[in-house]
């Protein structure tokens, strides 16, 4: 009943939001949408009864351009990230939700990135832009190195892409360990049930002194801090 009440609302808020998208892409504007969308997230979290405690908010500069790096254990982890990320994050999303009418859109304005899974060229160049947003605009960019959601709940391999956009840009990494969401939308379910959720935001790990040749390094280190708050 929640997560129908949920879809009700953000399928409502979609027709309602179509004025404002219009005067957003008419005066070439993305912070509005982009404080809209955290809105709808925090909205999403009462009805859906989700308690979320945060740590390590004082770790990291908010007005400062990072790769925040989390693991990825349910599909409530992107938009909790990023409502509870005290920045205006851009992140990857699959290209086939950049079709959804509206939504895909005001993804493309706020300059969301799209990315083709089934294409490794098609993946550097979401990278590559990405890459370029981050020099030229200063945004920070929410990664899930695993690449996919666990099919167990545990910390599966990290893959390389994020480690080479943090390299190319020389941005920090932040780990961030997530934990709760498996228990209350794991992978394959489609309603959420209430509880708690801990999301830990770790001291940011500087790319200085690494390259590709020393990226497994990277991402050795930035696995352990994650792995470090997860239960056994």
């Amino acid at each position: 009943m929640r997560t129908a009440l949920v879809v009700f609302l953000y399928g409502l808020i979609v027709i309602l939001i179509i004025p404002f998208l219009l005067l957003c892409f008419l005066f070439g504007i993305r912070k509005p949408l982009l404080s809209l969308g955290k809105w709808a997230m925090g909205v999403g979290k009462k009805i859906l009864g989700l308690e979320v405690e945060i740590a390590g908010l004082e770790n990291f500069d908010p007005a400062g351009s990072y790769v925040f790096m989390a693991n990825h254990l349910s599909f409530l982890d992107g938009p909790l990230l990023f409502y509870v990320i005290p920045q205006p994050i851009r992140v990857f999303i699959k290209k086939e939700v950049f079709r959804l009418p509206v939504v895909g859109l005001g993804m493309k304005h706020v300059h969301f990135i799209p990315v083709d899974r089934k294409r490794l060229r098609g993946g550097r160049r979401s990278l590559d832009r990405a890459a370029r947003l981050m020099k030229e605009r200063g945004y920070s960019f929410l990664i899930f190195p695993e690449g996919t959601r666990s099919r167990d709940g545990r910390l599966q391999d990290f893959r390389r892409g994020g480690f080479f956009l943090a390299l190319e840009t020389a941005a920090a990494v932040v780990p961030v360990s997530i934990i709760g969401t498996y228990e209350l939308m794991p992978r394959g379910q489609f309603h959420v049930r209430p509880g708690k959720i801990r999301v830990i935001f770790h001291q940011p790990v500087s790319v200085l002194g690494y390259n590709k040749d020393s990226v497994d390094q990277l991402i050795a280190r930035v696995r352990s801090q994650i792995a470090s708050a997860l239960p056994e």
